[in-house]
Protein backbone atom coordinates (compact mmCIF):
# COMPACT_ATOMS: atom_id res chain seq x y z
CA UNK A 1 0.00 0.00 0.00
CA UNK A 2 2.93 2.14 0.72
CA UNK A 3 4.24 2.08 -2.52
CA UNK A 4 1.15 2.45 -4.30
CA UNK A 5 0.67 5.78 -2.51
CA UNK A 6 4.12 6.55 -2.59
CA UNK A 7 3.59 7.13 -6.69
CA UNK A 8 1.29 10.34 -5.90
CA UNK A 9 4.05 11.72 -4.15
CA UNK A 10 6.53 11.38 -7.02
CA UNK A 11 3.80 12.90 -9.09
CA UNK A 12 3.56 15.56 -6.95
CA UNK A 13 7.70 16.42 -6.82
CA UNK A 14 7.75 15.80 -10.79
CA UNK A 15 4.93 18.67 -11.00
CA UNK A 16 6.36 20.89 -8.64
CA UNK A 17 10.19 20.91 -11.07
CA UNK A 18 7.99 21.32 -13.90
CA UNK A 19 6.15 23.82 -12.99
CA UNK A 20 9.57 25.60 -11.43
CA UNK A 21 10.95 25.20 -14.88
CA UNK A 22 8.49 26.64 -16.61
CA UNK A 23 8.51 29.84 -14.41
CA UNK A 24 12.69 30.03 -14.69
CA UNK A 25 12.07 29.78 -18.60
CA UNK A 26 9.33 32.33 -18.65
CA UNK A 27 6.40 30.10 -20.41
CA UNK A 28 4.20 30.87 -18.16
CA UNK A 29 0.73 29.67 -20.81
CA UNK A 30 1.81 26.49 -19.90
CA UNK A 31 1.56 26.15 -16.18
CA UNK A 32 -2.05 25.77 -16.35
CA UNK A 33 -1.06 21.99 -16.58
CA UNK A 34 1.35 21.93 -14.18
CA UNK A 35 0.99 23.78 -11.26
CA UNK A 36 -2.70 22.77 -10.87
CA UNK A 37 -1.23 19.20 -10.77
CA UNK A 38 0.79 19.85 -7.91
CA UNK A 39 -1.09 19.83 -5.60
CA UNK A 40 -4.03 17.49 -7.02
CA UNK A 41 -1.37 14.53 -6.93
CA UNK A 42 -0.84 15.79 -2.98
CA UNK A 43 -4.66 15.55 -2.45
CA UNK A 44 -4.55 11.88 -4.54
CA UNK A 45 -1.76 11.00 -1.58
CA UNK A 46 -3.75 12.29 0.83
CA UNK A 47 -6.86 10.48 0.09
CA UNK A 48 -5.05 7.02 -0.63
CA UNK A 49 -3.67 7.08 2.63
CA UNK A 50 -6.16 7.84 4.65
CA UNK A 51 -8.85 5.46 3.85
CA UNK A 52 -9.50 4.65 7.39
CA UNK A 53 -10.67 7.92 8.01
CA UNK A 54 -12.95 7.99 5.10
CA UNK A 55 -16.16 9.58 6.15
CA UNK A 56 -14.52 11.45 8.73
CA UNK A 57 -14.61 15.43 9.19
CA UNK A 58 -10.45 15.55 9.38
CA UNK A 59 -11.00 14.10 6.03
CA UNK A 60 -13.25 16.44 4.58
CA UNK A 61 -11.75 19.01 5.63
CA UNK A 62 -8.39 18.61 4.43
CA UNK A 63 -9.38 17.30 0.77
CA UNK A 64 -11.72 20.77 0.67
CA UNK A 65 -8.70 22.58 2.04
CA UNK A 66 -6.46 21.15 -0.77
CA UNK A 67 -9.10 21.34 -3.36
CA UNK A 68 -10.20 24.87 -2.98
CA UNK A 69 -6.01 25.41 -3.33
CA UNK A 70 -6.37 23.78 -6.62
CA UNK A 71 -8.91 25.94 -7.70
CA UNK A 72 -6.83 29.58 -6.03
CA UNK A 73 -4.07 27.77 -8.36
CA UNK A 74 -5.84 27.88 -11.12
CA UNK A 75 -7.85 30.91 -10.59
CA UNK A 76 -4.44 33.48 -9.88
CA UNK A 77 -2.91 32.39 -13.36
CA UNK A 78 -5.19 34.84 -14.14
CA UNK A 79 -4.73 38.78 -13.04
CA UNK A 80 -8.35 39.02 -13.65
CA UNK A 81 -9.58 36.67 -11.30
CA UNK A 82 -7.10 37.56 -8.39
CA UNK A 83 -10.32 38.42 -5.93
CA UNK A 84 -11.69 34.80 -7.11
CA UNK A 85 -8.58 33.42 -6.06
CA UNK A 86 -8.14 35.01 -3.01
CA UNK A 87 -11.44 33.56 -2.06
CA UNK A 88 -10.55 30.23 -3.29
CA UNK A 89 -7.76 30.14 -0.89
CA UNK A 90 -9.60 31.79 2.24
CA UNK A 91 -11.22 28.44 2.20
CA UNK A 92 -8.27 26.67 2.27
CA UNK A 93 -7.62 28.44 5.29
CA UNK A 94 -10.98 28.05 6.77
CA UNK A 95 -10.79 24.16 6.30
CA UNK A 96 -7.14 23.93 7.39
CA UNK A 97 -8.21 25.77 10.69
CA UNK A 98 -10.61 23.27 11.30
CA UNK A 99 -8.14 20.21 10.17
CA UNK A 100 -5.77 21.58 13.33
CA UNK A 101 -8.16 21.80 15.56
CA UNK A 102 -9.42 18.07 15.52
CA UNK A 103 -5.42 17.02 15.20
CA UNK A 104 -5.26 17.95 18.58
CA UNK A 105 -5.36 15.89 21.96
CA UNK A 106 -7.27 18.02 24.43
CA UNK A 107 -10.84 19.28 24.81
CA UNK A 108 -11.20 22.77 24.46
CA UNK A 109 -11.94 24.87 27.23
CA UNK A 110 -12.62 28.57 26.88
CA UNK A 111 -12.53 29.20 30.62
CA UNK A 112 -9.25 28.02 30.84
CA UNK A 113 -7.64 29.91 28.31
CA UNK A 114 -4.73 31.92 29.30
CA UNK A 115 -5.42 34.61 26.94
CA UNK A 116 -2.40 37.35 27.80
CA UNK A 117 -0.44 34.56 27.19
CA UNK A 118 -1.62 33.37 23.72
CA UNK A 119 -1.46 36.89 22.63
CA UNK A 120 2.47 37.20 23.92
CA UNK A 121 3.07 34.09 21.96
CA UNK A 122 1.40 34.87 18.90
CA UNK A 123 2.60 38.46 19.04
CA UNK A 124 5.52 37.74 16.42
CA UNK A 125 3.13 36.51 13.76
CA UNK A 126 0.57 39.47 14.69
CA UNK A 127 3.58 42.10 13.98
CA UNK A 128 4.49 40.38 10.68
CA UNK A 129 1.09 40.62 9.12
CA UNK A 130 0.76 44.03 10.58
CA UNK A 131 4.14 45.09 8.69
CA UNK A 132 3.15 43.34 5.55
CA UNK A 133 -0.14 45.06 5.47
CA UNK A 134 1.79 47.96 6.33
CA UNK A 135 3.64 47.71 3.23
CA UNK A 136 0.88 47.03 0.83
CA UNK A 137 -1.93 48.27 1.89
CA UNK A 138 -1.80 51.87 -0.26
CA UNK A 139 -1.61 49.79 -3.42
CA UNK A 140 -4.66 47.63 -2.30
CA UNK A 141 -8.12 50.22 -3.35
CA UNK A 142 -10.77 48.19 -3.60
CA UNK A 143 -9.28 45.18 -2.26
CA UNK A 144 -8.22 46.35 1.18
CA UNK A 145 -11.52 44.70 2.98
CA UNK A 146 -10.88 41.42 1.06
CA UNK A 147 -7.19 41.26 1.74
CA UNK A 148 -7.74 42.36 5.69
CA UNK A 149 -10.35 39.09 5.71
CA UNK A 150 -7.88 37.14 3.99
CA UNK A 151 -4.85 37.94 5.90
CA UNK A 152 -7.01 37.58 9.44
CA UNK A 153 -7.85 34.03 8.16
CA UNK A 154 -4.04 33.08 7.87
CA UNK A 155 -3.04 34.52 11.08
CA UNK A 156 -5.45 32.40 12.23
CA UNK A 157 -4.35 29.24 10.81
CA UNK A 158 -0.91 29.82 11.95
CA UNK A 159 -1.87 30.23 15.59
CA UNK A 160 -3.71 27.50 15.64
CA UNK A 161 -0.90 25.74 13.96
CA UNK A 162 1.08 26.65 16.69
CA UNK A 163 -1.24 26.22 19.31
CA UNK A 164 -0.53 22.44 18.92
CA UNK A 165 2.72 21.87 20.19
CA UNK A 166 2.04 19.29 22.96
CA UNK A 167 -1.19 18.40 21.80
CA UNK A 168 0.12 15.97 19.41
CA UNK A 169 3.62 14.59 18.17
CA UNK A 170 6.09 16.21 17.80
CA UNK A 171 6.33 15.20 14.04
CA UNK A 172 3.01 16.45 13.66
CA UNK A 173 3.63 19.68 15.42
CA UNK A 174 6.84 20.56 13.63
CA UNK A 175 5.75 19.59 10.22
CA UNK A 176 2.18 21.67 10.78
CA UNK A 177 3.98 24.71 12.25
CA UNK A 178 6.71 24.90 9.53
CA UNK A 179 4.13 24.11 7.07
CA UNK A 180 1.23 26.78 7.91
CA UNK A 181 4.50 29.18 8.42
CA UNK A 182 5.99 28.87 4.68
CA UNK A 183 2.31 29.18 3.78
CA UNK A 184 2.25 32.35 5.70
CA UNK A 185 5.67 33.65 3.79
CA UNK A 186 4.62 32.89 0.58
CA UNK A 187 1.25 34.78 0.96
CA UNK A 188 3.54 37.78 2.09
CA UNK A 189 6.19 37.32 -0.48
CA UNK A 190 3.04 37.40 -3.13
CA UNK A 191 1.44 40.41 -1.36
CA UNK A 192 4.79 42.85 -1.67
CA UNK A 193 5.69 41.18 -5.20
CA UNK A 194 1.95 42.58 -6.38
CA UNK A 195 0.98 45.76 -4.46
CA UNK A 196 4.05 46.50 -3.11
CA UNK A 197 7.80 45.91 -4.94
CA UNK A 198 8.56 43.20 -8.11
CA UNK A 199 11.20 40.71 -5.60
CA UNK A 200 13.81 39.50 -8.11
CA UNK A 201 13.00 36.00 -8.78
CA UNK A 202 9.84 36.14 -6.24
CA UNK A 203 7.72 33.90 -8.37
CA UNK A 204 10.10 31.05 -7.69
CA UNK A 205 10.32 32.12 -4.08
CA UNK A 206 6.80 31.97 -3.98
CA UNK A 207 6.20 28.99 -5.46
CA UNK A 208 8.77 27.07 -3.44
CA UNK A 209 7.68 28.13 -0.32
CA UNK A 210 3.58 27.32 -1.10
CA UNK A 211 4.57 23.70 -2.33
CA UNK A 212 6.83 22.71 0.25
CA UNK A 213 3.87 24.76 2.85
CA UNK A 214 1.24 22.19 1.21
CA UNK A 215 3.50 19.04 1.60
CA UNK A 216 4.41 19.64 5.52
CA UNK A 217 1.09 20.17 6.26
CA UNK A 218 -0.46 17.01 4.64
CA UNK A 219 2.95 15.20 6.23
CA UNK A 220 2.35 16.03 9.55
CA UNK A 221 -1.75 15.73 9.77
CA UNK A 222 -0.59 12.42 8.39
CA UNK A 223 2.07 11.83 11.26
CA UNK A 224 -0.71 12.91 13.33
CA UNK A 225 -3.07 10.03 12.65
CA UNK A 226 -0.53 7.33 12.54
CA UNK A 227 0.13 7.84 16.45
CA UNK A 228 -3.19 6.09 16.71
CA UNK A 229 -2.54 2.98 14.68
Amino acid sequence: MYKKGIVWLYLFLLSALADMALIIHAVPNYRIFSKPLIVAALLGYFLYSTKLIKGSLLRISVAVALFSSIVGDILLLYPHLFLYGLGAFFMTHICYIVAFKLTQNHTFNPLKVNFIKMFLYNLPIYILAAFVYFLIQKQLFDLKIPVVIYLLAIVMMLTIARERYGRTNNSSFWQVFLGASLFFISNGLQAMDKFFFPIPDGKILIMGSYVLAQLLIVMGIRSHLLQFK
